[in-house]
């Protein structure tokens, strides 16, 4: 049973203010400070639309290959709910801002079918059994990536939504710590009809919910319950179920209709090339430029490139002289090492505040790779001064060459077996005399000068 997978994906836009009106877009005021006659849906209020939340839309699509609208025209969405004091959205549906797009994934193309801008509902807060409404959230610019069902697993779902977050990062367009990445996802079964899963919040749960959903149709139709009737399901991330909310509506439930205060705006060819022309690198030619710059391996390369956390901590290193492949080496291993083993996001340790002054500190033989490994393991709880922990542990790399030797003395002269096993030709007894004398020197000794030392002793 092949699982389809479609997903709908809706981006906060950092401007500074909404979509429709001078209200600040920060959401960061008392509940129901920061709105208007407009955002709230007052008879009477006339739109006027955020000309930088066009140009940011429009980055996004040329970003992601789609087909620009001549265009921009809004409608209006009508549905009847208390987060919508007018009852009806602001949304773009007969002609989307993008469309036919394509996000490149490892080894898949994923088809984007329309991306568009539209408004943000207010912020619905329940309290036991009441419901109370910040109009303070009401009017967000939002922009809509919609894929066509091209994705087959929730690994494939998670890595397309990390690889569209990393793009709208590079474009400057998305505030990571304080904007809103919501996502709808469409699960069907071949041959059954969909089931569309609602506002599901971050990639472990987007993978979560989707694992469930599969298992959920799988088991439904093993028993012979086909699936005839699209629904919308909401997802319960405490309880990792989803639940059924309504029978799914048509696109005709929400009589769309051309906004009659909002005209349409001419988008021209020049128009385009200018925003063409603003766009960053982006991950692909980034990854390219590390492989043939800098010689970074090609798959290193494009690991980093499509992280962009990552890769701005490689774009300071290198800024700060650091060689490009020692950087690129450390941040692909250790840095990934650590943060996946403490399973934090970068920007929620003090990595890339110290980072420079610990492949500083390595490069240089001050410490040695493995008292490097330790500090990273540390800088995901919490800061230090590097120079100053590095003094106040003991920490410094021996690299003085006699006594390197004599440590190296002292562990062949207790280790005579290993060393004829050596002169033998067995390499793995050298590797066991290295270990040895590493843990003489309590991992401190410089490893390049342990090894030419110990070579030079037993010949």
């Amino acid at each position: 049973m092949q699982p389809m997978i479609g997903l709908e994906i809706h981006i906060s836009l950092n401007t500074k203010t909404k979509l429709f009106c001078s209200c600040p877009n920060n959401n960061a005021g008392l509940p129901n400070t920061e709105c208007c006659d407009i955002c709230t849906g007052f008879p009477g209020s006339k739109p006027v639309l955020n000309k930088k939340a066009v140009e940011y839309a429009l980055k996004l699509c040329l970003a992601l290959n789609c087909k620009i609208a001549p265009e921009i025209i809004f409608s209006r969405k009508t549905y009847f709910y208390p987060d919508m004091g007018k009852n009806y959205q602001i949304t773009q549906y007969e002609l989307p801002l993008g469309s036919n797009g394509i996000l490149e994934l490892a080894d898949k193309k994923i088809r984007i079918r329309r991306i568009h801008l539209e408004e943000d509902p207010a912020a619905l807060i329940h309290q036991g059994s009441t419901v109370l409404i910040d109009y303070n959230r009401s009017g967000t610019p939002l922009c809509e990536i919609v894929t066509e069902p091209d994705l087959s697993s929730p690994e494939e779902a998670r890595e397309f939504l990390k690889r569209l977050l990393t793009i709208i990062q590079y474009l400057k367009i998305f505030d990571l710590k304080n904007g809103i990445v919501k996502a709808d996802a469409n699960v069907s079964i071949k041959p059954h009809e969909r089931i569309e899963v609602k506002n599901i919040n971050g990639f472990k749960e987007i993978e979560r919910a989707i694992s469930y959903e599969i298992e959920r149709q799988k088991q439904l139709v093993n028993e012979g319950k086909p699936i005839t009737h699209r629904e919308t399901r909401g997802w319960k991330s405490d309880k990792g179920i989803t639940i059924f909310q309504r029978s799914k509506e048509s696109e005709e439930d929400y009589g769309y209709i051309i906004d009659p205060d909002l005209v349409s705006i001419e988008l021209t060819k020049e128009d385009i090339e200018k925003t063409k022309k603003s766009l960053p690198e982006l991950p692909k030619e980034k990854a390219v430029k590390y492989h043939s710059k800098y010689k970074i391996p090609k798959i290193d390369a494009e690991v980093l490139a499509n992280d962009y956390e990552l890769t701005e901590l490689l774009e300071e290193a290198i800024s700060k002289k650091v060689d490009p492949l020692f950087a690129a080496e450390w941040i692909r291993r250790e840095v990934s090492r650590v943060l996946n083993y403490s399973k934090k996001e970068l920007h929620e340790t003090f990595i890339a505040k110290n980072l420079i002054e610990v492949l500083d500190t390595i490069s240089k033989n001050k410490i040695t790779r493995r008292t490097g490994q330790k500090l990273m393991e540390l800088l995901t709880e919490k800061d230090v001064n590097i120079k100053e922990y590095i003094k106040s542990q003991g920490l410094e790399s021996v690299s003085n060459t006699q006594e390197i030797e004599e440590i190296c003395k002292k562990v062949l002269k207790k280790n005579e077996k290993a060393v004829k096993e050596y002169l033998e030709g067995n390499e793995k007894s050298f590797m066991f005399l290295i270990g040895q004398c590493m843990r003489a020197s309590k991992g401190k000794a410089d490893p390049k000068t342990l090894n030419e030392i110990l070579k030079k002793l037993i010949k």
